[in-house]
């Protein structure tokens, strides 16, 4: 019972900090709609920037949002057989169609939890598989490092491939800030990191004496050996393949979002990865699904290349809904529906090379 009540404090919180989020651009975008748009010569009752809102996300074009989710099962078949790859030194050749459908459990779950569903999509694969659950765990920390490292290297290179457009606009104003707080900024992080340095120094001795340090250090050497399956894969030219798949995939599904939403079907492939760099860092805001942070540093990206924020409030919506909510929601609940079924009869298999 307590667990429950700490899992909805959380959610009210996350969902909270999405929709301040929401209730800010749309007040904002609202306001600015109405004397846009009345300014045309429309009847205050035309200017209705919700309106606009539903009338934009309804006038989607259905075959790109069926490309949508065509790429996004591609990237995340990928990353099941990336997973798939990871496990087996640990013993299991899993099924591939468990680390998929635990993967989609793991999505479904992070929209209303996020970060937790980590830690129940090993859970359930630990379930199916009949592996240590800190040996799968330790399998998504080196899932997720890869993710980042991903995401470092696509950041870069929309940084380099568009440093112009991208100083231009933001430039001057990072200068500023920086140049006024951060001497002020920098102090306040340095002095964190001392303390805490220094915390655990002064207590090391009495920590480790534990049961909690205890527990912590056994759940760290069953991640540690999850983390190095990496170094005993048997293919890594295909694990590199898979890895580059994801990323690949997860840009399409920007693109093919673009032309979905005719104002922003003319804009080019460097725009898109720009896109769905600063959607994917807002995805990073412990917010359902990246909700408000997604739609801000989205409309930020367009507003870049000439889109008008209405328009750019418009497409971050239907993106949103497409690929944060309609991919994750429809795969997730399927995924709860039948992977126990397909479960029913299979006994897992150790390898006799594991080890």
């Amino acid at each position: 019972m307590k667990q429950l009540l700490i899992n909805l404090l959380k959610f009210a919180l996350f969902l909270s900090v999405g929709l301040g989020i929401l209730y800010y651009l749309y007040t904002d975008y609202s306001g600015k709609y109405l004397i846009d748009c009345m300014a045309e010569g429309r009847t205050e009752a035309e200017c209705n920037f919700a309106d606009k809102l539903v009338n934009d996300l309804k006038s989607a074009k259905p075959f790109w949002i069926f490309m949508v989710f065509v790429t996004f099962t591609i990237s995340n078949l990928s990353r099941a057989v990336r997973w798939k790859m990871l496990l087996k030194p640990l013993g299991r050749n899993a099924r591939l169609v468990n680390t998929f459908f635990c993967t989609m459990i793991g999505y479904f779950t992070n929209l209303f939890l996020p970060r937790a569903g980590e830690v129940i999509k090993a859970g359930t694969l630990s379930k199916y598989e009949n592996v240590a659950v800190e040996k799968v765990m330790g399998t998504v920390v080196l899932d997720r490092l890869l993710d980042l490292i991903s995401i470092l290297i696509v950041t870069v290179l929309s940084l380099v491939l568009e440093y112009n457009k991208i100083w231009s606009y933001f430039g001057e104003p990072v200068t500023k800030f920086f140049g006024e707080k951060g001497m002020f900024i920098l102090l306040v992080l340095g002095g964190l990191l001392v303390g805490a340095i220094l915390i655990g120094y002064f207590f090391r001795s009495a920590f480790s004496e534990t049961k909690f340090y205890q527990k912590i250090v056994g759940i760290l050497l069953g991640f540690k050996e999850g983390i190095m399956s990496i170094a005993k894969l048997d293919n890594i030219p295909m694990f590199l393949f898979h890895s580059v798949m994801i990323w690949f995939m997860y840009f399409m599904m920007v693109y093919c979002s673009f032309f979905a939403f005719e104002p922003t079907s003319h804009l080019a492939p460097i725009v898109a990865l720009l896109a769905f760099v600063f959607g994917a860092w807002g995805i990073v805001i412990p917010s359902p699904g990246g909700m408000g942070s997604y739609h801000y540093l989205t409309i930020l990206v367009l507003g870049m290349y000439g889109i008008s924020e209405f328009d750019a409030a418009s497409f971050s919506n239907i993106s949103f809904c497409t690929i944060q909510i309609g991919t994750n929601i429809s795969f997730g609940i399927l995924a709860f529906t039948i992977i126990g079924y397909l479960n029913r009869n299979y006994k897992p298999q150790a390898l006799n090379h594991a080890g």
